[in-house]
C-alpha cells in the first residue's frame, strides 16, 4: 500500500448541462471547479454519482474528464470517477483519466448480474493494472448492485499494489472501525455518507467525499478544521448545523437537489438529465430556507 495525499473535504461537482441543447456545459464545469477549490476543498472529484456519470456519453464523459483535469490546473488532487458495467470500459475511461492528469481515480463495480468476490477481484486487478496511478476502491451497494464487505476491501488493497484507498458508502458505520482494525489504521478509508461524517472521522476516516461544498463549503470545511484541531465541540456544533441540509440534498437526489442550491447561490447549471427532473418549486422553497437557516444565504 503506498502513501496518499488525500485528506480533508473531498468535492464532488455535479455536471452542468446548457439549458439551449442539453449538452455538458464544460466552462461552467471549470467555473464551479474553481469556485470549489479555491474555497479551500482539499481535492476535487469530477464524474461522480452527483456528477451524473452514468448519464454521460462517452465522448462527453472524456469531454467532461478532461475539462475538469484542466479546471483544477493542478491546485489539489483531481479524483475522477469511474463506475461502468464492463472492464474493459472501465480500463478505457481510467487510462483515459490518467491519460488527462488524474491524479486518482475512483472506480465503482456497476452490476446486473450480482458479481462474487473472484469476479470482483478479477475487476479491479484488471483495471489497476491497466494504469499507473494510485485507484480508489469505491463501495456504494444501493447504486451499485454490489456490496464490498471491509473484508474484501482491505484484501484488494493489500494485494494490489496501486489500489491504495476506499471509499466506504453503505451507510454502515460499523464497516468503517473494522477497516480501521483490519489494516490497524494504515489504510486511508473515506467517508461518502453525508450524515454520518462527524462519526466516520471519529472512526478514523481521512476525508469526506461529498457534494455538499458546491452550497455549504464553509461549513464542510469549517467541520474538518474542528476534527483536526481536536475540538470535539465545535465539530459537534458545525455537524448539527448542516445536518438538515446535509440530509435534504441527499433525500432528493444529488443532482437534483445541488443543481437546484447552486441556482440559488447565482450559479446556473442547467437541470439534471432526463429522466432525473429538476426540484419542483416545493423543495426548493425548503431547500432555500435551510440554506439560509446554515447560513448559505441564497442569493436574492
Amino acid at each position: 500500500m503506498t502513501d496518499t495525499p488525500l485528506e480533508g473535504i473531498i468535492a464532488y461537482p455535479v455536471t452542468p448541462f446548457s439549458r439551449t441543447d442539453g449538452s455538458p456545459d464544460l466552462a461552467r464545469l471549470a467555473e464551479l471547479i474553481d469556485r470549489l477549490v479555491a474555497s479551500g476543498c482539499h481535492a476535487i472529484a469530477p464524474l461522480g454519482s452527483a456528477g451524473e456519470s452514468a448519464y454521460l456519453e462517452d465522448r462527453e464523459w472524456y469531454d467532461a474528464a478532461e475539462a475538469s483535469v484542466a479546471a483544477v490546473a493542478g491546485r489539489v488532487p483531481t479524483v475522477v470517477g469511474i463506475a461502468e458495467l464492463t472492464t474493459a470500459g472501465a480500463v478505457r475511461r481510467a487510462r483515459y483519466a490518467e491519460h488527462v492528469g488524474a491524479d486518482v481515480v475512483m472506480v465503482l463495480p456497476l452490476s446486473y448480474w450480482r458479481l462474487d468476490e473472484r469476479e470482483v477481484t478479477r475487476h479491479f486487478q484488471e483495471v489497476a493494472g491497466a494504469i499507473g496511478i494510485p485507484l480508489m476502491v469505491y463501495n456504494n451497494p444501493a447504486t451499485a448492485g454490489v456490496d464490498l464487505s471491509p473484508e474484501l476491501l482491505h484484501r484488494l488493497v493489500d494485494r494490489v499494489e496501486n489500489i491504495t484507498m476506499v471509499k466506504e458508502s453503505s451507510g454502515d458505520l460499523q464497516r468503517m472501525h473494522r477497516l480501521a482494525q483490519l489494516s490497524g489504521g494504515a489504510l486511508p478509508f473515506y467517508n461518502g455518507s453525508n450524515p454520518l461524517a462527524l462519526e466516520a472521522f471519529a472512526a478514523g476516516a481521512a476525508g469526506w467525499c461529498t457534494a455538499a461544498p458546491c452550497v455549504i463549503p464553509e461549513l464542510t470545511l469549517e467541520l474538518y478544521r474542528a476534527v483536526l484541531a481536536g475540538d470535539p465541540d465545535t465539530a459537534r456544533r458545525v455537524f448539527y448545523r448542516q445536518l438538515p441540509v446535509l440530509q435534504f440534498l441527499l433525500g432528493g437526489g444529488l443532482p437534483a437537489t445541488v443543481k437546484a442550491g447552486l441556482a440559488l447561490q447565482g450559479l446556473d447549471v442547467g437541470e439534471p438529465r432526463r429522466p432525473l427532473l429538476p426540484l419542483d418549486e416545493d423543495g426548493t422553497a425548503q431547500l432555500a430556507w435551510l440554506l439560509a437557516d446554515a447560513g448559505a444565504v441564497p442569493a436574492t
